[in-house]
């Protein structure tokens, strides 16, 4: 079996191709949207790694995994201009998503305070992929602007999961037995 070249060099000139074959830039909106998803995912990959370190945490790692699935959904239908009619994503997925976190939230304390990433590990892993999730969804809603070939839907699973991953952030800290970090503001 011989050895795949990763790299073809067609990319040094700043152009990538789309699954379609289509030449794009690499700053082109679509690039860097499907380049956020992918990045995302792998942040819930170490959130999932993360969780490792806790058996008690590791109810959430089936849900992570499934998400990091529901991802790469979404990058295909970013990467294709193609709107992909896949079986459930993402309106199931959505009901799913809020189902989760109901169930989450119904074991937190109300919030009346600003909550800041911390206070394990695997929180402000899960922040850091709220964070990133948010700016992905920035990016799919003007793509979602400019034309018809990504579905709405897309934008609103992703608001929805960085939601979610808000909630997760908080029920890992509840979970673990440790503290939240609230946001003191500046006094003067």
């Amino acid at each position: 079996m011989g050895m795949q070249k990763v790299y073809t060099k067609t990319g040094d000139r700043g152009m990538t191709s789309l699954v379609s074959g289509e030449k794009v830039s690499k700053t082109d909106i679509r690039v860097e949207a499907y380049g956020c998803v992918d990045e995302l995912n792998a942040h819930i990959g170490l959130l999932r790694e993360s969780l490792r370190a806790d058996p008690r945490l590791m109810e959430a790692d089936a849900p992570l995994r499934r998400v990091q699935q529901e991802l790469f959904d979404v990058g295909c239908e970013l990467a294709t201009r193609t709107i992909l009619r896949i079986e459930g994503l993402p309106e199931s997925s959505i009901k799913r998503l809020e189902s989760e976190m109901d169930a989450w939230a119904h074991r937190l304390s109300p919030l009346s305070r600003f909550v800041l990433p911390g206070g394990h590990m695997s929180n402000a892993y899960a922040h850091v992929a709220r964070t990133v999730c948010r700016r992905a969804e920035r990016q799919i809603l003007q793509i979602v602007a400019a034309d018809e070939s990504v579905r709405p839907e897309v934008a609103r699973y992703m608001n929805r999961l960085s939601d979610w991953l808000f909630v997760l952030s908080r029920w890992v800290v509840l979970v673990a037995e440790k503290e939240e970090v609230f946001w003191e503001p500046a006094r003067t």
